[in-house]
């Protein structure tokens, strides 16, 4: 009887002074995904659209066909008016003139969040995020991912670069912002600059800036330097699932189709005004989805309550 008692009891370990009364054969909590995977997966992503078209025959012939379908330059796009290309018309940020001072401004912002939060981890990250999403754009651009003329083309086609890097500021702004604010508030900071995202991407493939491959070779870039941000990150700095309204999701992505299909469209060309919209709304889903955060990236290291 005495013997069966015991066994009937919980088991419970004398545990040395200062350490945590965990049993080692206690299972810890479930891990679903690796952090270190969707760093992985939109850097495979931004490599496979640069060598499918940009590196193939058939992927530049795919993207300059987009241009010989209008006949017209940029001043068919809808959105040309507040692209700051006509005269005496103040540009959306970033474009035309207005990139340098958007990018500026957003490290600036980023500054002074990290000071007001005092949140010193994740405001270098963020920063990192920024500055390595502009500045490795300029450096693929110019040296490590050169265009090819595989095909003959015009000469005006052959002075775009991949990535874009108008697409690149909001991406990076966007994803930098959902480091550094409140939690309660970063859905909606994520919500809008993924609004502003799909509004740029679309114009700058529209206007003829940049071809749908770069647009979404930027967006690629950002979030990939997102990815590696947050796996360098401890797991307390990493943000969590962003959480909001439930319907918040599917309102932001209805409107970012619509904001898209708008900014990309053209007076002269329904194809190529498509090809833009479903391009920008792409984008947006990316950063959409980059910036929503994963529990496993917090959880991994979470320790069972004291009993």
């Amino acid at each position: 009887m005495i013997q069966h008692d015991s066994l009937s009891l919980p088991a419970h370990r004398p545990v040395a002074s200062g350490q945590d009364p965990v049993a080692p054969d206690e299972p810890g909590p479930p891990c679903t995904a690796r952090p270190w995977m969707p760093a992985l997966l939109y850097t495979l992503g931004f490599l496979t659209v640069y060598l499918l078209a940009v590196c193939t025959p058939w992927g530049q012939r795919a993207e300059n066909a987009l241009f010989h379908l209008s006949t017209k330059g940029s001043e068919e796009a809808w959105i040309y008016p507040l692209s700051g290309a006509a005269y005496g018309s103040t540009p959306l940020p970033p474009m035309e003139l207005s990139a340098k001072p958007t990018l500026m401004v957003g490290l600036a912002v980023i500054v002074v969040l990290t000071l007001a939060r005092r949140c010193w981890r994740q405001g270098c990250a963020a920063l990192g995020v920024v500055l390595l999403t502009t500045g490795g754009k300029e450096v693929l651009k110019s040296t490590v991912l050169p265009r090819p003329d595989l095909v003959g083309a015009p000469e005006n086609l052959l002075d775009q670069g991949f990535p874009s890097g108008h697409t690149a500021i909001p991406a990076a702004l966007t994803l930098a912002a959902v480091l550094v604010v409140s939690p309660r508030v970063r859905p909606y900071v994520a919500a809008v600059g993924v609004l502003w995202l799909a509004c740029i991407a679309a114009a700058s493939s529209a206007m003829g800036g940049h071809r749908p491959s770069e647009v979404l070779g930027a967006t690629l870039l950002a979030c990939a330097c997102y990815g590696l941000a947050t796996w360098l990150l401890p797991p307390p700095a990493v943000p969590g699932t962003t959480r909001g309204p439930r319907a918040l999701p599917a309102i932001t992505l209805a409107l970012a189709l619509v904001i898209a299909l708008a900014s990309g469209a053209r007076d002269d060309s329904l194809i190529r005004s498509l090809a833009s919209g479903a391009t920008a709304f792409v984008c947006a889903a990316l950063v959409r989805h980059a910036a929503a955060g994963r529990p496993a990236h917090i959880a991994r290291r979470a320790r069972p309550a004291r009993h």
